[in-house]
């Protein structure tokens, strides 16, 4: 079986920037253990695979070692692909067997915005070895559905971060995400996740659904400018509706291929 593959860099203005997501067009679902083996062999972040199912799009995503609830820039790169050789509509909308109801919308200019459900947050105190695995304590902790969120005083504390991502390996959760103000943005983070495969992740859009709603209350906006701090590096506008969440970027294609399996 032959099958195309697209490689498209996420919240990204140029190649080479961004997040880095694999992205297959089914006619039909296949075995899970094989979509897990394809993720695995193209070693990114992640791999999505989409189906057609009448007006909406299923979408599933996969680390190189796990199947994930929710995955943002890989969503925004299977719409990047959707509409620039599938459809004709300016929304596409999206359905996750795990996650629910997605969409995302393109607009005249070619800004991408996705619209997620927002995250629950619950404040709670942190294991000592989660503090000695990042190097530096937060000033507020707090836990979403899948990952934990450490906020910190100071972008620079961000940037200098040295994670022991052995230990981090063994945490409870899919992974964490250090966040700060930011100098130039409103808010700026870092997101890691050893456990699923991924040491640091380069831009992370399903953590925004957990940002967004802890910083738009604590600046008193509903839209705010991100950047997540990873060498790649990605910008990213958020906007919070309550129970959903707005993520918008922009997405360069980076490659077209066949795989054989």
């Amino acid at each position: 079986m032959v099958l195309k593959i697209y490689q498209i860099d996420a919240f990204a203005e140029s190649t080479f920037s961004g997040n880095p997501a694999a992205v297959v067009i089914l006619d039909n679902w296949m075995d899970a253990t094989l979509m897990q083996n394809i993720a695995e062999e193209n070693n990114l972040a992640e791999t999505a695979f989409v189906v057609k199912n009448k007006e909406t799009h299923e979408i599933r995503w996969f680390t190189p070692t796990i199947e994930v609830d929710l995955c943002g820039h890989a969503t925004l790169a299977s719409a990047y692909v959707l509409f620039r050789y599938f459809v004709s509509e300016s929304k596409i909308y999206f359905y996750s067997h795990r996650s629910g109801d997605l969409a995302v919308e393109k607009s005249e200019n070619g800004i991408l915005t996705l619209n997620f459900p927002t995250d629950e947050l619950k404040e709670c105190t942190i294991d000592a070895s989660l503090i000695d695995a990042l190097g530096i304590a937060p000033v507020r902790s707090f836990k979403g559905k899948t990952d934990y969120l450490l906020l910190y005083k100071s972008q620079s504390d961000i940037e200098n971060m040295t994670p022991d991502f052995r230990m981090l390996s063994e945490l409870d959760a899919r992974g964490v995400i250090v966040s700060a103000p930011g100098v130039e943005v409103d808010f700026v983070s870092r997101w890691f996740g050893p456990s699923t495969g991924i040491d640091e992740d380069p831009v992370t859009g399903s953590a925004h659904t957990t940002l967004t709603p802890y910083w738009s209350k604590e600046l008193g906006k509903t839209v705010l400018s991100a950047r997540q701090l990873s060498k790649r590096g990605g910008g990213l506008q958020c906007e919070f509706l309550g129970d959903r969440v707005k993520i918008s970027g922009t997405a360069v294609q980076y490659l077209i291929g066949e795989i054989e399996v």
